[in-house]
């Protein structure tokens, strides 16, 4: 398994892990109608513009094939105006792919640019239902508060966790994880 900076080369790759990633994660969260109408077309050009925006930090694993099988994306949010921190603002592995290790391995590397940043605290927003935040509190994370947002027109309670101290998760041994 290779972890390693995304181009916008891998856009349709991490399109493709992005939209089958929602179709699992959140089959029983989300409207079925809605996971069906996602598009890796857009999807794509969504990736392209990520990717090429300065701030973001994009990473992704591949199999020995050379297949994007999952990716993490952090930075900055516009929203946060916290001192010295950052957001993981997506993290997806393929279900066939979850449970490896391979999670563990992209919070490490997007970590560390966070470090070399200057941050601190990190922030993640986890949908209620979704079992990822088992992932995240295993690597540290503690709930900070809940907000509710609108998804297809449904209201989700969506958990905002922090990690005050980044070192948790780059010290981190093999933890067992889901990863989202």
């Amino acid at each position: 398994m290779q972890i390693r900076e995304a181009t916008v080369a891998d856009a349709e790759g991490i399109a493709i892990v992005h939209v089958d990633s929602w179709r699992t994660t959140y089959k029983h969260i989300i409207a079925r109608d809605f996971l069906d109408k996602l598009s890796y077309e857009k999807r794509m050009a969504s990736w392209i513009e990520t990717i090429s925006e300065k701030g973001n930090h994009v990473y992704i694993a591949e199999n020995g094939e050379g297949r994007i099988v999952g990716f993490i994306v952090g930075g900055k949010r516009a929203k946060n105006q916290v001192a010295a921190s950052g957001d993981l603002t997506a993290i997806y592995i393929l279900e066939d792919y979850q449970g490896m290790g391979i999670g563990r391995k992209l919070m490490k590397k997007l970590f560390l640019k966070f470090e070399e940043l200057g941050y601190h605290s990190i922030f993640v927003e986890v949908l209620e239902g979704n079992k990822s935040k088992f992932f995240y509190e295993a690597f540290g994370a503690k709930w900070i508060k809940s907000e509710t947002i609108s998804i297809a027109g449904e209201a989700l309670t969506l958990l905002i966790y922090e990690w005050k101290d980044i070192a948790l998760v780059l010290n981190a041994k093999n933890t067992g994880e889901s990863g989202g």
